[in-house]
């Protein structure tokens, strides 16, 4: 019985750190919430497997592979489209502006002022006035901007514009569009353009090949 338990162990180990080069690389503080439930489900499905007395390992390994397969599928269903990463991911939400505070969104996120006053004293902020922006992003970690040029505003990502930024900034989509023709770009080869410091940089798809 003992050397069955540390073969399951074994074997589980070597499993997981197979699977989790499959899934990609990422800091445990950069889990989207698909990463997480498949992580938690991974780590329950193993400890009844090394727990479990009778059944083949198989029955651990398939449902594994089925979460990892799903997990990857969501990852480039979510690459590929800003409207399905939004509704499953979220977005990042300006929670600060000029040092005035979102009531309005910290609500809908259920995120406290107390939570928010925390990760400032732990980015050695005292003052909420103090702050250009505080971005609450995707995996729960506050980013703050004390001033503008820290800040960029994304403009366009993988083609596709962000108007609440051209609406932010006081520009609109001809004032972009003609950005993009002064560098011979188009539109769907941007794959990421940002504003900072009344500047606009762009990035294409051709710079990271």
């Amino acid at each position: 019985m003992y050397l069955t338990i540390i073969f399951k162990t074994l074997f589980m180990y070597f499993f997981v750190i197979f699977v989790y080069r499959l899934m990609g690389k990422k800091e445990v503080g950069q889990l989207s919430i698909v990463d997480l439930i498949v992580s938690i489900l991974i780590a329950e499905l193993i400890a009844l497997s090394i727990e479990g007395k009778k059944g083949s390992i198989l029955l651990s390994v398939i449902p594994i592979m089925v979460l990892v397969l799903v997990q990857m599928l969501i990852s480039y269903i979510t690459l590929k489209s800003d409207k399905i990463r939004n509704i499953i991911d979220g977005k990042p939400t300006i929670i600060i502006k000029n040092g005035k505070l979102n009531f309005t969104e910290m609500s809908k996120l259920r995120y406290s002022l107390d939570d928010l006053l925390t990760q400032l004293r732990l980015q050695g902020v005292k003052s909420i006035d103090k702050v250009k922006y505080a971005v609450l992003e995707n995996n729960g970690n506050l980013s703050v901007f004390k001033d503008d040029s820290d800040y960029p505003l994304p403009l366009i990502l993988d083609g596709v514009i962000d108007y609440s930024v051209l609406k932010e900034i006081n520009r609109d989509y001809n004032w972009l569009i003609s950005k993009l023709k002064k560098k011979n770009i188009m539109l769907s080869d941007v794959f990421y353009a940002f504003y900072t410091n009344g500047k606009t940089f762009i990035i294409t798809k051709s710079e990271l090949l």
